[in-house]
């Protein structure tokens, strides 16, 4: 049974960060605010800037689509990172370190997307998602970064300096196409993924 859509439904917190990235952007959003952070449907609308209709038709979908994929098998073995992926993965979080942005810029997709997990910031495009650099570069010296995976997936782990360099603060996913970075998961602003990923370094 699914939860009504005025009540956070408790078993959606244990869903696998892995599961999660399979939902549409605006589904992932609406159960996360929801279910995860416990925002109401009003809120909700407002952050992501739906009708609130909209945003109990996506919270809906979004749950239904989550439990048909929990009942799904959980032994399947995580993807290993192929040589090549690594060697992108390990370009991308230099570009980091050591502040060549302009660099990290040209290893993007002409329609790479960006997405700010829960909140509604995301961007498409190379130029739009370039801007999104600006806030790394001006805060250089607050963080540290190092290539990782995340459930299987290609990832950059990135550290507080003033809290942790043992364990990341948050992580964000990355795909590649061909050679680009063609989608980014920033999770930022939403922490509470690293208690339900399997993190490592590569």
């Amino acid at each position: 049974m699914i939860a009504a859509p005025d009540r956070p439904d408790p078993d959606i917190a244990t869903v696998s960060l892995r599961t999660f990235l399979r939902l549409p952007a605006l589904q992932r959003s609406t159960v996360i605010l929801k279910d995860v952070l416990g925002h109401s449907l009003a809120e909700i609308s407002e952050i992501i800037g739906v009708t609130e209709s909209a945003a109990k038709s996506a919270l809906q979908r979004g749950r239904a689509r989550l439990r048909r994929m929990a009942a799904e098998p959980d032994d399947i073995e995580l993807p290993v990172l192929s040589e090549a992926m690594r060697a992108r993965l390990v370009a991308y979080v230099e570009g980091f370190k050591v502040g060549d942005f302009d660099a990290v810029r040209a290893m993007l997709a002409d329609d790479v997307k960006l997405d700010l997990v829960a909140t509604p910031f995301q961007k498409r495009g190379k130029r739009e998602v370039g801007e999104y650099y600006g806030a790394y570069e001006a805060a250089s010296d607050k963080w540290a970064f190092a290539p990782g995976a995340v459930d299987g997936h290609a990832a950059m782990l990135v550290y507080e300096r003033a809290v942790s360099l043992a364990t990341p603060a948050y992580f964000v996913v990355l795909d590649f196409d061909g050679g680009r970075v063609s989608r980014i998961h920033d999770f930022l602003y939403a922490r509470y993924a690293m208690e339900c990923a399997t993190v490592r370094l590569i």
